[in-house]
Formats: C-alpha cells, sequence, structure tokens
C-alpha cells in the first residue's frame, strides 16, 4: 500500500509530499498561518516546527519575493520536506526554500548553529503541537510527536522566536483558544501590539482555533479583532474570505501595519 501521497495547495501553485494514514497532514490550518505573512518587501521567513512544509511553502507560493527556511526536528518529516522541495511542480520555488532540522527550542549556541540565528528573521510563523495531557493519545508515533504539548511549550517556542527576529519582526501563530493565557505570558515583554482573532465554524458557535500576531519590541496594546467564520449558515463551503485565505488568494493582514526596516 501507498505509504505517502502528493498533495496539491493552492489550487496547484504548489504540492506536498506527505505520509498517509500516519503523522500529520496538513489542512486548514497550515493555510490560515501562512497568510497572516503579509509583507511585500524581500523577506525572510522561519518556519518552526514546519512539517513536511506546508505553511511555510504557502507563504514563498504567495510572496515571490520571500525567502523560506523550515525548521523540524523530526528526522522523517524534514525528508518530506525536502523531497517536496525536490518536485519538479515546485521548481518555481525552490530557490527560495530550506530546510533544516533543528530543535526549535535549543539556546545560544547551539541554536544559532542549528540555523536558528539571532535578529536575521523578518517573520516567524509556527503551529505548535496543542494536545494538552488530557486529551486521548494517539497510537501513530509520528503524530503524536506533532500534536504533544508541554507544559513550558510555548515559552521555549515564543523565546526563540523572539531571539532570531529582528527588532520590529513579526511572530505569526495558530493555536486552540484555550492556549491564550500561556501565549500572552510568554509573549511578555518580547512582543506587543498583539493582535488575536479567534476562528468561529459558524456564526454563534464557540471557537476552535485563533491566529495570532505580535510585532517584536513593540509597545502597542492587545487587540481582539472579529472573530473569523469559517462556514455561512447551514453550508459545510467555506465563506468567501476563509476561502481566499486558504487558496493563497489573500493574505490576513494586520488591522495596525508595521513599518520594518529592509535589509
Amino acid at each position: 500500500m501507498t505509504s505517502e501521497t502528493i498533495d496539491a495547495f493552492h489550487r496547484g501553485r504548489f504540492h506536498l509530499v506527505q505520509p498517509k494514514g500516519r503523522g500529520h497532514r496538513a489542512g486548514m490550518d497550515a493555510m490560515l498561518l501562512a497568510s497572516l505573512v503579509a509583507d511585500d518587501q524581500p523577506c525572510r521567513v522561519a518556519d518552526l516546527g514546519a512539517g513536511a512544509g506546508a505553511a511555510g511553502f504557502a507563504v514563498a507560493a504567495r510572496l515571490e519575493k520571500a525567502e523560506v527556511t523550515l525548521f523540524e526536528y523530526a528526522s522523517e518529516m524534514v525528508d518530506f520536506a525536502r523531497r517536496s522541495i525536490a518536485l519538479p511542480e515546485n521548481t518555481h520555488l525552490a530557490d527560495r526554500l530550506t530546510v533544516r532540522r533543528a530543535d526549535v527550542t535549543l539556546r545560544a549556541g547551539a541554536r544559532a548553529e542549528a540555523g536558528l540565528i539571532d535578529d536575521h528573521f523578518d517573520h516567524v510563523i509556527m503551529n505548535p503541537p496543542y494536545n494538552d495531557a488530557g486529551d486521548r493519545k494517539t497510537p501513530d508515533a509520528l503524530k503524536a510527536q506533532a500534536h504533544a504539548m508541554t507544559d513550558d511549550l510555548f515559552e521555549h517556542w515564543i523565546r526563540t522566536a523572539g531571539a532570531i527576529l529582528a527588532p520590529g519582526g513579526q511572530i505569526s501563530l495558530i493555536a486552540r483558544p484555550q492556549s491564550v493565557a500561556d501565549i500572552i505570558s510568554a509573549c511578555g515583554r518580547r512582543f506587543g501590539g498583539m493582535e488575536i482573532t479567534l476562528i468561529c465554524p459558524r456564526q454563534g458557535e464557540n471557537a476552535v482555533r485563533m491566529l495570532v500576531t505580535a510585532i517584536k519590541g513593540s509597545r502597542a496594546r492587545l487587540t481582539f479583532r472579529a472573530p473569523l467564520i469559517m462556514h455561512e449558515e447551514d453550508s459545510h463551503a467555506f465563506s468567501a474570505v476563509v476561502d481566499d485565505l486558504n487558496n493563497g488568494r489573500a493574505a490576513y493582514r494586520r488591522n495596525h501595519k508595521t513599518v520594518r526596516s529592509s535589509g
């Protein structure tokens, strides 16, 4: 039986090699995360915990001036990402995508040796593991590694983001709403101007995810934005706005634009 698939995203603008029937397979979360990067200048983007690279690929496919580095610890997922870059369908993106095997919780010199260089990136995106201790465990070891959360996960990941982002750089992440306190705490004085958007399946239903952006070194206050509604009432089709974000036709721009220095 086939143990992997080649899947098209953004209506065929890029393709990914992904595990079949095991591991983490990319979907809407990765596409919404990628939509948070809205930058018309040449920029360096780090995708932490990239998996097969869906979010990073989506950024590169939409932003022709973006150079994206995919950081992933699981060797098997690193191999999927590298093979995805080598696909003929991705030739137009290949020279702007790099894969590095790295533990994103490393510190200081070890972090730099892994390619996580201080003050280097303009954007950091992340879709951290989101299952907490009370969730049912999956027997799939590869998926468990991608989904298992530790108590201090956000502190470690956001600490790294704060180190490798240039001043004025943007952190973007997607997570469960239940993690909002941990994320705000981890951002601390590292980031300001935080904007949080709850993602609701339908009008009147509880949020299932949230989008978060913040700016390194900003002192602006936190903003809760209007919720993003996935589906129209009594329909399984995505709303027009969400469909555009999912297929790379639009970015989900911050309310408060931040002007960073180029170079």
